[in-house]
């Protein structure tokens, strides 16, 4: 096969060199054979023999690669001998070497020997043809012609072949190296967009946990300092939600480096968890709390995502809001859940607020599939609604 094709340029050589073939068996042989039928005497035998026979040696290299006899160089030399032959046989050998010639460049490890094996064929041939009149001047018959008219042609066409597939070749391999450099960018890319994934995540988890554990810690050690002396018993109560607080907080900080979620996170029905959550709240700060909580049946994420959006609601409102009720409320829908958050705390400017947490709880959201909704206004408290899709189930 042509060594100076790609693999799959080889592939599609090949296919085109077996239809190639039977045109050279039916346009190049056959004339040969059936018009050397009508020879007299024993000429028909050579006339109609020896095409038939390079024919046939031809499929047999085919049929048998690998073989001695079916190397290129002994196919080329076969086919040159074969050619001066039909030439001497018969007139016309123009035609079968015009034929014959693509099988020089195919079986050529190179384009110099596809210019030498077919420049040799040609004048095989055209002496072949000039051989049964003898010494004559009379050399450069018609059938000559046509013979080196058609070589000086091949070549041209095989060099231009040739430059065409190496040009080919080359922009393959610049676009190989191309994909290559893209291909690698775009890992780069995905690791670095995998890298700051996970770094938002983490941050996230640690704003949602270890964070709002510290400010709650801060919180009720100060006012357990300032009330050491007159209410012993509330600042002991306090001193106990801070160890708790803390025990929690080691207990995030362990799953957080595990990256696997808390054990709290995932334990019970969410109601519940909400309710405890809640509970701890009003027992830290001695705000006045209400609760309605429907019994959800929610995935894993979904639990998390809901757990999360009320321990930051809870926590804006011990820093900021000033209220002094809060109330809670989780309602189970055919296709969502809803989780609402009140208080009638100051309020604030939706619109020109920004924070962490809020962007943190969006994000979660919309990572589900919902959306979180903030209302609230100077003086006129805030409502937080979270929404959550439930068509998710059937992923669990």
């Amino acid at each position: 096969m042509t060594p100076w094709l790609r693999p799959a340029g080889q592939v599609r050589a090949w296919s085109l060199h077996r239809w190639y073939v039977l045109g050279w068996l039916l346009l190049g042989l056959l004339p040969l054979v059936l018009a050397g039928r009508d020879d007299p005497g024993p000429a028909r035998y050579a006339a109609v023999g020896l095409p038939v026979a390079v024919g046939a040696y031809y499929l047999l290299t085919l049929a048998f690669p690998g073989r001695a006899v079916s190397r290129p160089r002994t196919v080329v030399w076969v086919l040159i001998a074969g050619l001066g032959g039909m030439a001497y046989l018969r007139e016309g050998g123009a035609s079968v070497y015009v034929a014959t010639l693509p099988h020089f460049w195919y079986l050529a490890g190179a384009p110099g020997p596809a210019v030498s094996s077919s420049g040799i064929a040609a004048a095989v041939t055209v002496l072949g043809g000039d051989a049964p009149q003898g010494l004559s001047p009379n050399v450069f018959t018609g059938n000559a012609v046509a013979t080196l008219a058609a070589f000086a042609v091949s070549v041209a066409a095989g060099l231009a072949a040739v430059r065409l597939i190496e040009q080919n070749d080359e922009r393959v391999r610049q676009l190989n190296a191309e994909l290559e450099g893209a291909r690698i960018r775009l890992v780069e890319a995905y690791q670095q967009q995998g890298a700051t994934e996970e770094r938002e995540r983490l941050a996230r988890e640690i704003h949602d946990t270890l964070a709002q554990g510290f400010a709650s810690i801060i919180a009720l050690a100060e006012a357990a300092r300032s009330g050491i002396a007159d209410e012993p018993q509330r600042s002991a109560q306090q001193l106990r939600s801070i160890e708790r607080t803390a025990r929690e907080n080691l207990a995030e900080a362990r799953a957080l480096v595990r990256a696997a979620p808390t054990g709290g996170d995932g334990q019970g029905p969410v109601t519940a968890t909400l309710r405890r959550v809640l509970e701890r709240f009003a027992e830290d700060t001695g705000l006045a709390t209400d609760a309605e909580l429907a019994e959800v049946e929610c995935d894993q994420q979904t639990r998390i995502a809901l757990l999360r959006c009320t321990q930051e609601s809870l926590a804006n409102v011990r820093k900021h809001a000033g209220a002094s009720t809060v109330g809670l409320v989780l309602t189970a829908y055919g296709d969502r859940v809803e989780l609402e958050i009140t208080d009638d705390g100051r309020g604030f400017a939706v619109g020109t607020s920004q924070g962490f947490g809020l962007d943190g709880m969006r994000r979660r959201m919309a990572e589900l599939g919902g959306e979180l909704n903030v209302t609230s206004s100077v003086g006129d408290g805030t409502r937080v609604l979270a929404v959550i899709p439930t068509a998710r189930k059937g992923e669990q």
